[in-house]
């Protein structure tokens, strides 16, 4: 991870975003309960009706413009303003009206009518802040929500990496790497020879055998094929030779094999099995097995890599199944399995020892955001 400590500053940051976000919403929210719900949307919505008149009528009820629509618009901005007496604003209704309760009206009318009933949009500005602040909390809790599930998972990572720290960072892991990277690169050259040149028989047969072994997990030919090459002469053939077979034409095939069709149906078919065949069941893992599981993988390695390879390659294996055995062999490979499975940051945290701090640091951040999203749920 580039930013190991994003996830705990990203989870403080929008923690307490939602905390600021939440406490502004409760403000406008008593805000409106002190004056009355039903009071405020009502004043708003009066505001909100008389604007409508004034804009619906201001050209047509003017000057000496239609009479009809000026008594239209008497009528109905009267009943737009009409509040209870109780009601919030009643006096910027009450002005309202009384601005455009003329004979005659002009543009100016019209705007005096406006300003009066300014400080009723008071009420409508509450209810778009208290809209605002719902959204911007919503997304706020929606953000710690997210950042909290982040921090859970980078909080599993530092935990997994504390169980780390007894590894020996400093440990020469390259007396078990570099045997076993020799081994797997001769045991790899050595089966693709053994492939490319034995018959195919005999292949079939020693992944028959490997598959008969716990640790080897070979990948044994399907029956249909196997059947084909005990029972055809073309079995006596290297399985790449076969494959070649496959691809020639019917005429040019009756000089190889006695029946084309057969070869065909078993071998064609099974193209990317037999391309696919290598060494890797006979290879070993990095970082390797603990030395017990190890050792014992190795004596059945040991019968399988001498029908394929040199005594080179099997002196090799030997030699890393004796190292297993000593009594260093644990810490070097527990350093080289925390180097195999850390990135540069972790093995930094663990090398500066540092990294019981980072997971009390992300263990409070994790409590805190947990705290304040119950605190503030049902805010929405």
């Amino acid at each position: 991870m580039p930013d190991g400590d994003a996830p705990v500053r990203e989870a403080g940051e929008a923690t307490a975003t939602l905390r600021e976000r939440y406490d502004e919403l409760a403000r406008i929210e008593a805000r409106i309960a002190d004056l009355g719900r039903d009071r405020v949307e009502t004043a708003a919505d009066t505001y909100r009706r008389a604007h409508r008149v004034l804009d619906g009528y201001e050209e047509d009820a003017v000057g000496t413009g239609d009479f009809g629509s000026y008594v239209q618009f008497r009528g109905e901005f009267g009943e737009a303003v009409d509040a209870d007496d109780d009601a919030l604003a009643t006096d910027a209704f009450a002005a309202a009206d009384e601005a455009v309760d003329k004979r005659r009206l002009s543009e100016a009318d019209f705007a005096a009518a406006r300003d009066a009933l300014e400080p009723a949009g008071e009420y409508v500005d509450l209810l778009a802040d208290r809209d605002e602040a719902l959204h911007d909390y919503r997304a706020a809790r929606k953000a710690a929500r997210d950042a909290k599930k982040a921090l859970d998972a980078r909080l599993e990572e530092l935990r997994a990496v504390a169980e780390m720290a007894d590894a020996d960072l400093d440990a020469d892991v390259t007396r078990i790497r570099d045997p076993i990277e020799t081994y797997n690169e001769a045991v790899r050259e050595a089966f693709d020879s053994f492939y490319k040149s034995a018959s195919a028989r005999d292949v079939f047969a020693f992944l028959d055998r490997a598959d008969g072994t716990p640790f080897v997990d070979a990948d044994v030919p399907p029956t249909d094929l196997r059947e084909y090459v005990d029972e055809y002469d073309a079995g006596e053939e290297p399985l790449p030779t076969l494959l070649e077979y496959a691809d020639y034409s019917n005429s040019k095939l009756e000089h190889y094999v006695d029946d084309p069709g057969a070869l065909r149906t078993a071998v064609a078919v099974h193209r990317t099995y037999v391309e696919r065949l290598d060494a890797e069941p006979l290879t070993l893992d990095w970082p390797p097995a603990g030395g017990g599981e190890l050792a014992y993988e190795i004596d059945e390695l040991i019968p399988l890599v001498s029908r394929v390879a040199d005594d080179e390659t099997v002196a090799t294996l030997r030699s890393i199944r004796d190292l297993s055995r000593e009594d260093a062999y644990e810490r070097l490979r527990r350093a080289a399995a925390v180097r195999d499975a850390l990135g540069d940051p972790e093995l930094d945290l663990l090398r500066d020892g540092v990294i019981d701090d980072r997971v009390r640091e992300a263990e409070r951040t994790l409590s805190i955001a947990e705290d304040v999203l119950a605190e503030t749920e049902g805010g929405a």
